[in-house]
């Protein structure tokens, strides 16, 4: 896939844009202010394959926990920030690797400068944010509506602020939970800019709708070469969003690594409790880098002919149940053992 060619913006350690590697974001839902869980919460996502993470910065507080945060982590951290301009430049002080803002809310244009001469002073990367929902009433007014056009033309019109302003290490996310307007703005946007470009679906939805929407709006997009980070918002556990959006990349052919898990649909012949077996699987692999398709079948009468494409599968019968590598059966064990067997498997394979 040829992807548009966005200039390069170092976070932290992390360089996007450029032609890098997607990044996957997700954002912590604990207190900032409680750096202990905020931490614990940021471990898990970078266990689960969070590239950055994004943290809310509500108050003078949660900017000065930032300092303790980054020492305790090991992925960039953005700081969220909303209206008060003082609170950008708080957490940039106190150790941000890049502030997302939306300059329309910041206030004057002489607080928007303050902010830029903050992050200027270090070099951080300034992510401008516009939703669909904070359009401004004469785009709404010009184009009718909430428009694709109208959030394009408010997202480069803060771009140029910043720009004129003598800065231009930035990052352009435009979102919408309308996932076809999106998917234009997108496509609009990458005409018009080479500032990376963050993408996802905001406010998508809990776990099904979310994905659903996400994966449709993101592949959309992500397929035509647009986006240099991506967020897969979900109502729900943050680590469900890596998942989503490393499956989302890996299907794409945008990521490879990491383990994929295929398993057949129940029926009739199914004996043994499948959806919670697929999905301990899944659980599972997720500690493994190993770049291999393992497969979850129910029977253990086609499982061993429909995981021949897979690496490595397991099929479940009445009280036991088979593993299988690279289509032949290698072994029978009790039921009860099939996760254990593969998790040993899985932990000698190329051995």
């Amino acid at each position: 896939m040829n992807r548009n060619q966005t200039k390069e913006v170092k976070i932290g350690d992390r360089i996007i844009g450029g032609g890098h590697p997607i990044a996957i974001q997700s954002m912590t839902n604990t207190r900032t202010e409680d750096v202990a869980a905020t931490v614990e919460q940021i471990h898990k996502l970078t266990k689960a394959g969070c590239d950055i993470i994004r943290c809310a910065v509500p108050t003078m507080e949660a900017a000065e926990a930032l300092t303790e945060i980054k020492k305790q982590i090991t992925i960039p951290l953005v700081a969220d920030i909303h209206f008060d301009y003082k609170l950008a430049i708080a957490a940039i002080r106190h150790g941000a690797d890049k502030i997302r803002i939306n300059p329309g809310n910041i206030g004057s244009a002489d607080r928007v400068k303050a902010v830029v001469d903050a992050a200027k002073e270090r070099n951080i990367p300034i992510r401008v944010g516009v939703n669909s929902g904070s359009l401004e009433k004469e785009l709404v007014e010009k184009y009718h509506g909430v428009t694709a056009e109208g959030i394009v033309e408010s997202a480069l019109d803060k771009v140029k602020l910043i720009e004129d302003m003598g800065y231009d290490n930035l990052v352009i996310s435009i979102k919408s939970s309308d996932v076809m307007m999106c998917v234009k703005a997108h496509e609009l946007i990458a005409e018009k800019t080479d500032h990376p470009l963050h993408v996802g679906i905001t406010e998508a939805g809990t776990i099904i709708s979310g994905n659903i929407k996400s994966s449709i709006g993101l592949g959309l997009i992500l397929n035509q070469g647009i986006g240099d980070t991506i967020r897969v918002s979900l109502t729900g556990d943050p680590v469900e969003e890596i998942k989503s959006a490393k499956l989302i990349l890996r299907t794409l052919g945008l990521r490879k690594g990491g383990i994929e898990v295929v398993s057949c649909p129940t029926c009739g012949r199914t004996k043994i409790n499948l959806i919670e077996l697929a999905n301990q699987v899944e659980t599972m692999v997720s500690e493994f880098s190993l770049d291999i398709k393992v497969a979850v079948m129910g029977c253990v009468v086609n499982g061993p002919g429909e995981a021949k494409e897979a690496d490595l599968g397991i099929a479940g019968g009445i009280g036991e149940g088979l593993i299988i590598k690279h289509g032949e059966v290698i072994r029978k064990v009790p039921e009860e053992m099939l996760l254990s067997e593969l998790r040993q498997e899985l932990e000698h394979w190329g051995e």
